[in-house]
């Protein structure tokens, strides 16, 4: 049921698929606020992040945190857009328990890229990282994809897909 006009937005596309472009213009074309894990990570732990299993345990005690801070924020009719949350069931489940007791609507945005284009993507971030980004490798770009996995339509998520083109246009 929803309860005011807010929505939550989160981002689901392999590393190096645009997630935190498009997150920072839905933001911007719905006035909503703009919440990136990886910017949080970077400020709250700047050294402690070395491996995707040290990137698991942080992000959990992160996401405790915010979770709260976007139910607040939903609950007073301010939109919030995920820059990170999408990529594997549980993760959608547990926006999906943030969205339910706010009880507001939400949209989960799909960026379909092929590996080759995130590849090209990441590796030209690469040359000019944004804040709290890292240098992405090859080989970690092949680890994290294998956690991946799309959304599937049982999952009853009201879905929005963004196609992205070898240009990297969305």
């Amino acid at each position: 049921m929803r309860k005011n006009k807010a929505t939550l937005h989160f981002i689901c596309g392999k590393l190096g698929s645009g997630k935190t472009t498009l997150a920072k213009e839905i933001a911007d074309q719905q006035n909503a606020i703009f919440i990136s894990e990886d910017i949080w990570l970077s400020q709250l732990f700047p050294d402690a992040i070395k491996t995707f299993e040290d990137y698991l345990l942080y992000s959990k005690r992160v996401r405790t945190i915010i979770a709260d801070h976007a139910i607040e924020l939903l609950q007073h009719g301010v939109s919030v857009v995920f820059d990170f949350s999408g990529n594997r069931p549980a993760d959608r489940d547990w926006v999906k328990s943030i969205f339910e007791r706010a009880q507001v609507a939400h949209v989960l945005h799909y960026i379909v890229a092929s590996d080759d284009l995130c590849r090209a993507q990441f590796k030209k971030r690469n040359l000019n990282l944004p804040k709290g980004s890292k240098i992405i490798t090859d080989q970690e770009f092949d680890v994290i994809t294998q956690y991946f996995v799309p959304p599937e339509q049982n999952e009853e998520y009201c879905v929005e897909y963004h196609y992205r083109e070898n240009d990297g246009e969305i």
